[in-house]
């Protein structure tokens, strides 16, 4: 149980002395950033999951 401990003291100190954090105006710009792409990309997944079923029902159709 002690490693453990001693795990967790050790990141705590590696997060606070060797992570380099950003600017609070780069981390709202990334913020921005991901949340532009995601609305995109669920869009794009969106069109292509419409397009198949459209596809697929056209498909079902033909064959019954």
């Amino acid at each position: 149980m002690a490693g453990f401990v001693n795990y967790i003291k050790e990141s705590f100190n590696e997060l606070k002395t060797n992570v380099s954090w950003p600017t609070w105006a780069e981390a709202q710009n990334l913020t921005v950033l991901v949340a532009v792409f995601s609305i995109i990309f669920s869009l794009a997944i969106w069109g292509v999951d419409s397009v198949f079923a459209k596809v697929i029902g056209y498909y079902f159709d033909l064959i019954s």
